[in-house]
């Protein structure tokens, strides 16, 4: 899902992967080995942003917001961002850098829970649906 990202987009997402944090790479360790199958790419352009991390297949981003993330405006911008993001049906987690770097066990477990959690949505789902195509 890209929503229209231009090549501009498409490239300060790769300048980014380039330069990746030091809390984006310690969760990037992890999702980079597909988490329960997920496949999440980093740096993701979606329209005119770009996600620190994207599973296509959940809808999902996750995002290690950094220090500039207090700042009054910036908070605006990140709402705004999230809410148009969310409109389209992704859902959004969000942790902070020192979050990652310094309880990356936790934040792991957050996400694999959530994971699980879609993933048992996902399972009942295509259940109703097969009982429902069986009954017809």
């Amino acid at each position: 899902m890209f929503l229209g990202a231009n090549s501009n987009v498409f490239e300060n997402a790769r300048l980014l992967r380039e330069n990746l944090t030091h809390a984006e790479i310690l969760l990037w360790s992890y999702l980079k080995h597909k988490p329960l199958g997920y496949k999440f790419r980093r740096q993701h352009p979606i329209s005119i942003y770009i996600a620190d991390f994207y599973c296509h297949s959940l809808k999902l981003i996750i995002e290690i917001d950094g220090k500039i993330h207090t700042d009054i405006d910036i908070q605006k911008r990140d709402r705004e961002r999230q809410k148009y993001l969310e409109s389209e049906g992704i859902s959004f987690m969000r942790f902070t850098n020192e979050n990652v770097e310094k309880h990356l066990d936790d934040v792991i477990m957050e996400i694999e829970g959530f994971l699980y959690l879609r993933r048992g949505k996902i399972v009942q789902k295509n259940i109703t649906q097969r009982s429902q195509s069986t009954q017809r």
